[in-house]
């Protein structure tokens, strides 16, 4: 067998097969365009799709009474507590009122823009005795709208909470602002030789405190875990305007409950997230990804498993796509898969480690053993970063493509992953049965599509539709969470509940769970003025 390295193909000579082998280089004449981001959003449905009050789309949902209205001594009482500019009215607010899908839209005619704790816990404080409703926010890129407003609840936006407060290179601690931009944070990082543990599509837009709030997983979760674990402290501000510092930066602390955990994943409903401690790994000197094209979500599944018993300590990644992602990202965003020929699936392989030559050959000997055993028809290696970040473009502009088709339906779930993909094969034949064939011309369904962090067992169902219609909304919910209940899956793996799951709960949590988690809200904010008609 004869191998070359780096600029230069790799040609397999395989015994039982006269076929073109792994390729390192890309197809001749293919090129990506770099992903574009309008203004705050790293994604965004077209500028002229006019987005309904959240209150006009679910007519049967009532604006609690309890809740007093903002007048204008509130109004001032705000303009004396914060400086100039950090009180946003009118017009002004109209841009946090809507989620990143656009599918959502509050009625918020007050945005806070706080940049100390002390700030937050004087907001709250007078918001609790006003009995004044609040939807903390951080970057807005939440999927499943819970960082918008429903009625006219007061927005605490942390943008402007947004520094680096220390940097311990020896343990790796990051302290930083809930307002933090994720990419921010690990450029902050990389300077020093370590990287954040968690990687988003909307990286450039999300802050550190929402990534918390909602628990999110993101890309590097295979190889790093959950904010579970990587979030060493936690400082919140809670509805009385409690100041709740624990921003530990131990990795070991068994003095009582962990309270920082019930603040990981609440989704603004227990407090306003105001800091984070945050363990850093050590950033690898060599990274590799490679991209190959496969026929059957059986040989996915294959590819998986050998991926872990042959790539083990350096696997860092392990991302899968249907043809329909790929085809819609190539159409819409211009990032074209490198393989000359269609395939019905394609995965991404990342590795990291230190040793250039031994990472190499561990990656090129796990390819070539998929090839030899008619696992993956064809594939390429990224030879430089240009390459490599042309691969990643095309996973992570998947979310960018399909919201320009309009708007989308997502559901990001976990399933055991022998039945993972079936959950999209079982919605195509539900939506055609229902009278919205998919891909139809003239039909409001554009394309359902499937793809995800096969590591982590977490897929992402889009449907993808040229507007957001109800007729396909109810032919989804809860047709979808009643398959995932039937396999003992989660209906949300990394998105969070929000407003668009909170009817759904009861499909992954029996009812002793949810009345305890009642309980805990009652506990930390008896009078609900904390992200109000969301979560619970």
């Amino acid at each position: 067998m004869h191998t070359m390295r780096h600029s230069q193909r790799i040609g397999l000579e395989l015994a039982k097969a006269a076929r073109a082998g792994l390729r390192a280089g890309w197809a001749t004449g293919r090129t990506a365009r770099p992903a574009v981001r309008a203004g705050a959003r790293w994604y965004s449905a077209p500028g002229t799709q006019t987005v309904k009050l959240t209150a006009e789309s679910y007519p049967q949902l009532e604006r609690d009474t309890r809740f007093a209205r903002v007048t204008a001594e509130d109004m001032a009482a705000f303009e004396a507590m914060l400086g100039a500019g950090q009180v946003v009215t009118g017009a002004d607010a109209e841009g946090y009122n809507i989620d990143t899908m656009r599918k959502y839209k509050g009625q918020a005619s007050v945005v806070l823009r706080p940049r100390t704790t002390e700030e937050v816990a004087a907001i709250m404080r007078h918001c609790h005795a006003r009995r004044l409703a609040v939807v903390p926010q951080g970057g807005n890129t939440g999927l499943v709208g819970g960082s918008v407003p429903v009625f006219d609840e007061i927005v605490v936006s942390l943008a402007l909470m947004n520094s680096v407060r220390a940097f311990d290179p020896v343990s790796g601690v990051l302290e930083v602002d809930a307002g933090c931009v994720l990419e921010t944070a690990d450029q902050y990082v990389a300077e020093h030789g370590y990287i954040f543990p968690l990687d988003l599509g909307a990286k450039g837009s999300c802050h550190i405190g929402g990534n918390v709030a909602t628990n999110a997983g993101g890309l590097r979760l295979l190889r790093y875990g959950s904010l579970h674990g990587t979030v060493l402290g936690v400082e919140a501000v809670l509805a009385d305007g409690t100041v709740v510092n624990g921003m530990s930066r131990l990795r070991k602390d068994n003095t009582g409950y962990d309270l920082k955990q019930l603040f990981i994943g609440s989704e603004g409903t227990l407090g306003v997230i105001t800091g984070v401690a945050v363990l850093c790994p050590r950033r690898s000197a060599v990274v590799n990804v490679a991209f190959f094209g496969l026929e059957s979500y059986e040989k996915v599944q294959q590819a998986f498993v050998r991926a872990k018993g042959e790539l083990q300590e350096i696997l860092s990644a392990f991302e899968f796509m249907d043809q329909e992602a790929v085809e819609h990202v190539g159409k819409m965003s211009g990032h074209l898969s490198p393989l000359d020929d269609k395939h019905r699936f394609y995965v991404l392989v990342e590795t990291s480690g230190s040793n250039r030559e031994h990472d190499e050959d561990k990656l090129q000997t796990y390819l070539e053993g998929l090839m030899e055993n008619d696992v993956i028809a064809d594939g390429v290696l990224a030879q430089d970063e240009t390459q490599l970040r042309s691969l990643w473009n095309l996973r992570e502009g998947i979310p960018e493509s399909l919201a320009k088709s309009g708007g989308v339906y997502k559901y990001d779930v976990s399933i055991p992953l022998n039945e993972l993909y079936q959950l999209v094969d079982d919605t195509r034949t539900h939506l055609a049965e229902q009278g919205f064939p998919t891909a139809t011309e003239g039909s409001p369904v554009v394309n359902v599509v499937g793809y995800g962090h096969l590591g982590d067992g977490n897929l992402h169902l889009n449907v993808a539709v040229n507007r957001y219609n109800k007729a396909v909304e109810a032919a989804l919910e809860p047709w979808v969470y009643e398959w995932i209940q039937k396999r003992s899956g989660s209906i949300s793996a990394e998105h969070g509940v929000g407003f668009a799951k909170k009817n759904y709960l009861h499909y992954s949590k029996d009812q002793g769970m949810i009345d305890l988690m009642r309980q805990l809200k009652v506990a930390y904010d008896p009078q609900g003025i904390l992200n109000p008609y969301k979560y619970i």
